[in-house]
This record gives structure tokens, C-alpha cells and sequence, in this order.
């Protein structure tokens, strides 16, 4: 049998090597022919519809009922509400609008020196509640943030056995990042609002393209808008807008794309994409939308009843409102002038002043550095005015010059070699997010 077997083998490996491509063939069509047979087989299995029913039938015995009402009954539900405070508030109301109904913990609230003086009476702090299934007051947090130092104030209130306690702690506040976009149909604040962008970060969105945009005149229905910018949560609660990372405004056709960027040991700034910074020598206005009233030109004085050449800009705006310096400077003057009123005038470099008129409250003096873009009195009218406005010169080497045409053509800095890699790694980033808030823009529309 060895033999027989040594022989059969032998003759195979020949047979492979003289007709390989024959035998692989033939291997092949076996394979495939043994593959059908099997589905042949298979497509003769019996009918699932004709195979026989089989019904079976089991007691289920049903647990008792009284060990299930007692461990529901020993469950604690607590139930959880948030509010924001309002300044009529007192302990009743509030404690009414979180669903409370706990005399003890009003009670607490009204005698409580820290709920008096950060909850009771303030507006728009956060209110968390923690209640039992009875609405009894089990814990209250509020929260507040300061608009300086990144952190925000906890204040809360726990029940501990029969009394309540209140303690204040400090933390961090956390930062995300949120997209936004829209479309001008009016004005930029009701493209705002409509978008859900808080005004603060409309407020920045105007003072980034101020230099490029006069967002007084130049709007344009259709005008558009993208940006990005960061959200400031507290235990993950929205508590305030943060800044403006990047921003595009398209202007009548136009395109202006902004972003900030901080060089290592330097103060932050916007610039554009290819690097150019936006902060330029001097603001294009010295009050935060406000409107344009009297133009740097002739006109007819409402006072002296005559043609005179107007040498300024005049503001309208109500009463109190900010007026901040255009540009860093020294207060060369801050006080009662004839017509002016209240007056202060600010001298800045290479002998150019500007001139703040008719003033209802000054906030600086005489000799006081002061840096762009920070608060020296409030809109008035002191001196001639026939009603709330400022008045608002520039002037170099003495002579009249038109505000808004120095503050556009006020020089820019670029970004320093050494941090051009830099920029131009965050540069290309944001060129992607701006991409991806203007395709959002378009679906919303659509």
C-alpha cells in the first residue's frame, strides 16, 4: 500500500507541474458547483408557515405589592429648579418662582447677611435650588461673576439637620468657544439680537471694524457677519459673554476677517489675517453707537442762528452716557470752558488734541494719563446745547481736522518676525472656523 501511495503522489506533484492553470481550473469549477448544489439544498428547507405551533402557558406569580409601597415610600426624590434673580425679589418671591415652599428657609433667607446682600435685591445672578419631595428647601446656590478677574463668587445655602448655613467660595470661571452669524436688516444690534449674540459682543464686533466701518452710515441691507467668540460658564451655567476670538464682516461687497492675537510679553490685539493690526492710533468714536448728528462742515447754529463752519462731530445720546478717550494721552485740560461747558481736552502725541464738549460729569483731571479707549466724563448738555449730546474736536498743530477722517487714516503695527509662525499657524485655523460659521450662515438662511 506504501508503494501504491508513493506512486499516486509522485504522479500528482507531475501532473501540477506539466497543467497547473488546468487543475486550478478544474479545483475551481468543483468548488463553485458544490457552492450551488448547497444552495440548491437549501432552497428546498421546509416552509416556516407550514411547521407546527406549539402554545405554552406559564403562572407568573405577581410580587407583593406592600414591600414595593414601602421601598418607593423611603425613596428620596430631591427636584431641582434654576431662576435668575430679579431686584423686586424678596425671600417669598424668589423662593415662590423656585417652586419652595419652606417657612424655615425664607425665614433664613430674610435674617441672612449674605443672602441680603448678594441675592435679596440683585438682578441676573444665577439661582440653583435643590428641594425635597415635599418642596422643602434643601440646598440654594447662587452665582455671580466679576467682569475683571476670570472667576466668579458661589454662594450656598445648605441645610444641615434642623438649620440652615451660608458660606461664599471663589472659583475659576471655564471657557467655551460659540459660533454666531448674521444678516443686517436694519441695524447691526437687531442682527444681533435676532442671531441670540449678546450685546457685549456686539458692542466688540463694531469696535474691531470701527477703523473700516462706519457703522453709522455705511451699513448696507444684505451685509452679513460671522464670528467667533468665548462663553464664560460657571458650574456650567452661562454667566457672561467673553471675547471676540475671530470675526468677518462683509460690507457692501466688502470683506473684513479679524482675529486676536497676544505676542508673548506684548498686550493683545485684533489684526487681520495677513498680520496687520487693527488697533489703530485713535477710535473712530469716542461714544459706543451713538448717532451722528452734525458733521464736520458748514451748518446753520441752532443757537447763534448763523452759518458757521462746524469744527467737530457732534453725538446724540442720552444723558450719562460713557464717553472714553479716542487715544492714549495726557488731560491737558478738565473743567468749565465758555460754550464747551464741561470740558476736557486730551493732548496726544506729536501735538494733536481732542476735545470732549458739554460734558454732564467729568471723571478725570488735570495732568491724569489716560489710555484709549478708557472712560473721562459722560454725555450732557452743559454750555451751549440745546439738548444731550457731545461735542467732539480733533486738532493738530492747533488746526481743525475732521475726526473721522484721522481716526481711518491713523497708523497700524504689524506682527513682529519673531512671532509670525505663530500667527500664521492661529491664522490658518481661523480662516476654517470663519468657514465653517458662513456655511452654517447659509443653511439657516436657506
Amino acid at each position: 500500500m506504501n508503494e501504491i501511495y508513493k506512486a499516486l503522489k509522485t504522479g500528482l506533484i507531475s501532473l501540477l507541474k506539466r497543467h497547473p492553470k488546468r487543475i486550478v481550473a478544474t479545483i475551481a469549477v468543483v468548488l463553485l458547483s458544490a457552492g450551488s448544489g448547497a444552495f440548491a439544498v437549501a432552497s428546498f428547507a421546509p416552509d416556516a408557515a407550514k411547521l407546527p405551533v406549539r402554545q405554552v402557558l406559564d403562572a407568573v406569580v405577581a410580587l407583593p405589592l406592600q414591600p414595593q409601597e414601602e421601598l418607593l415610600a423611603n425613596q428620596a426624590i430631591n427636584l431641582f429648579r434654576s431662576e435668575t434673580t430679579r431686584a423686586t425679589d424678596t425671600a417669598e418671591t424668589l423662593l415662590k418662582r423656585l417652586g419652595i415652599d419652606d417657612a424655615q428657609a425664607a425665614d433664613f433667607l430674610r435674617r441672612d447677611i449674605l443672602t441680603r446682600k448678594n441675592v435679596l435685591g440683585r438682578t441676573g445672578r444665577t439661582i440653583t435650588a435643590e428641594a425635597n419631595g415635599s418642596n422643602a428647601l434643601l440646598r440654594l446656590t447662587a452665582r455671580w461673576s466679576s467682569e475683571e478677574d476670570g472667576k466668579f463668587n458661589r454662594m450656598v445655602i445648605e441645610k444641615s439637620g434642623d438649620h440652615f448655613a451660608a458660606h461664599i467660595e471663589v472659583a475659576a470661571l471655564s471657557a467655551s468657544t460659540r459660533l454666531a452669524s448674521g444678516v443686517i436688516r436694519s441695524s447691526l444690534f437687531a442682527a444681533t439680537d435676532d442671531a441670540r449674540i449678546p450685546d457685549p459682543v456686539a458692542t466688540q464686533l463694531a469696535e474691531i471694524f470701527s477703523g473700516d466701518i462706519d457703522f453709522h452710515r455705511a451699513l448696507r441691507k444684505g451685509d452679513h457677519f460671522s464670528l467667533v467668540y468665548e462663553a464664560l460658564e460657571a458650574d456650567g451655567e452661562p454667566m457672561r459673554s467673553g471675547r471676540v476670538l475671530s470675526a468677518e464682516f462683509v460690507n457692501n461687497g466688502k470683506t473684513f476677517q479679524a482675529m486676536w492675537f497676544q505676542e508673548p510679553g506684548q498686550k493683545g490685539g485684533y489684526y487681520t489675517l495677513d498680520g496687520q493690526s487693527l488697533r489703530r492710533a485713535y477710535l473712530a468714536s469716542p461714544v459706543q453707537f451713538s448717532r451722528i448728528t452734525s458733521g464736520f462742515k458748514m451748518r446753520f447754529h441752532p443757537i447763534l442762528q448763523k452759518w458757521l463752519r462746524h469744527e467737530g462731530v457732534d453725538y446724540a445720546a442720552p444723558t450719562g452716557t460713557a464717553v472714553r478717550s479716542v487715544g492714549d494721552g495726557l488731560v491737558e485740560f478738565s473743567g468749565v470752558q465758555n460754550g464747551y461747558g464741561n470740558v476736557v481736552i486730551v493732548k496726544h502725541r506729536n501735538n494733536q488734541t481732542t476735545v470732549y464738549a458739554h460734558l454732564s460729569r467729568i471723571n478725570v483731571k488735570r495732568g491724569q494719563n489716560i489710555a484709549q479707549g478708557e472712560n473721562l466724563g459722560a454725555v450732557g448738555a452743559t454750555g451751549w446745547a440745546t439738548g444731550p449730546h457731545l461735542h467732539f474736536e480733533f486738532r493738530i498743530n492747533g488746526k481743525y481736522q475732521d475726526p473721522l477722517t484721522v481716526a481711518r487714516q491713523s497708523e497700524t503695527i504689524p506682527v513682529s518676525a519673531a512671532a509670525r509662525s505663530a500667527f500664521a499657524a492661529l491664522a490658518a485655523s481661523t480662516r476654517m472656523q470663519l468657514a465653517t460659521t458662513g456655511t452654517l450662515q447659509v443653511a439657516n438662511a436657506q
